[in-house]
């Protein structure tokens, strides 16, 4: 059975879904805020994290950012939102989470973003694609230990959600990719969320990789998607 910290000061809120986790399957322990979930975390292990983002003491935002610098990114952290807008939810992903999910929802889209983070976490690793600890294309070397990018000899520090989806470019050389199948093979997310976080990351990405002295690798493809190709 697989462990959930379920982290909302909202009482009626966590009731509701420690209720429907349960019957789902899952072992759910609860905690009021941020702060709270802090302390436990440093007892207690968990297959995946669902947080509030607005809390008392210690936001949802700030406990993502404590929990991966302390623990790395071995653990899912979803976090529930009423933010809806594009820089909302990149701050959140920013932070470390690896999926958000904007309030209202329904219990059966938290089942499906659940269900997703796990299977991405339990999906067995491709012999052939992780061989060494480098990914390159063209000047670019990707490393899968430290998730740093190096371009001209200079180390390029990573997001986790910039790290995923430059892997996915490299795995992907000379194949356009449109936005909806990045969302689901970089996000999990099967719909369209009507935001243009894809092209949000894209850019973050561009400008870390690429500069005046370098090629452009990655180039948009009008009406399609990007590809990643030398020009």
């Amino acid at each position: 059975m697989l462990k959930l910290l379920l982290v909302e000061d909202e009482y009626n809120i966590s009731s509701f879904m420690k209720r429907g986790l349960t019957i789902g399957g899952y072992s759910v322990d609860v905690a009021n805020d941020g702060r709270e979930a802090w302390h436990i975390l440093q007892s207690q292990s968990y297959d995946l994290i669902i947080a509030d983002i607005i809390m008392p003491h210690l936001s949802g935002l700030q406990l993502c950012r404590l929990f991966r610098d302390k623990f790395g990114y071995t653990v899912p952290i979803i976090l529930l939102t009423a933010l809806a807008s594009t820089h909302d939810i990149v701050n959140g992903l920013d932070a470390g989470a690896d999926d958000y999910l904007v309030k209202p929802f329904k219990f059966a889209e938290l089942e499906a973003r659940l269900k997703a983070l796990i299977r991405r976490v339990r999906k067995p690793v491709e012999e052939k694609y992780y061989l060494n600890t480098e990914l390159c294309f063209a000047d670019l070397i990707l490393n899968t230990n430290t998730k740093q990018a190096m371009r001209n000899g200079l180390i390029i520090n990573l997001t986790a959600k910039e790290y995923a989806l430059l892997e996915f470019f490299i795995a992907n050389p000379n194949t356009v990719l449109s936005r909806q199948t990045i969302l689901e093979k970089v996000w999990d997310l099967n719909f369209d969320t009507n935001t243009n976080l894809v092209d949000v990351y894209v850019n973050y990405i561009r400008n870390k990789i690429q500069k005046a002295d370098t090629a452009k690798l990655i180039h948009t493809v009008v009406g399609m998607g990007y590809i990643m190709r030398e020009q």
